[in-house]
């Protein structure tokens, strides 16, 4: 028995899917809040961010939505904590806090 890919969640029994895993459909990280593994957080400093937007290319989960050309607060269901917003960010805009806040 196959267990359809587009069911399948973090709750799904082992016993439930195919060795290997036969995909038929493509998938999607917005299905999974994949923050749940962040060890260290990003905090966004508004007052100091001057909107030059380089922290939002280097994102490897695109968790800095820009919105009207401007970046606004992390999406922290899909931010690992990697840190390299950060360590581009200019104006310090970015600190990183330890734990998943």
């Amino acid at each position: 028995m196959r267990t359809d890919v587009t069911k399948i969640n973090e709750k799904t029994p082992h016993q439930e899917l195919t060795e290997g895993l036969m995909i038929f459909g493509a998938g999607t990280s917005k299905d999974f809040k994949t923050g749940e593994w962040r060890t260290n957080t990003p905090i966004y400093l508004a007052d100091k961010c001057k909107q030059c937007l380089l922290c939002t290319p280097v994102c490897p989960d695109s968790s800095i939505p820009v919105k009207n050309g401007k970046r606004t607060e992390f999406d922290y269901d899909h931010c690992k904590g990697c840190g390299i917003c950060a360590n581009v960010c200019p104006f310090g805009a970015i600190e990183m806090k330890e734990g998943n806040i």
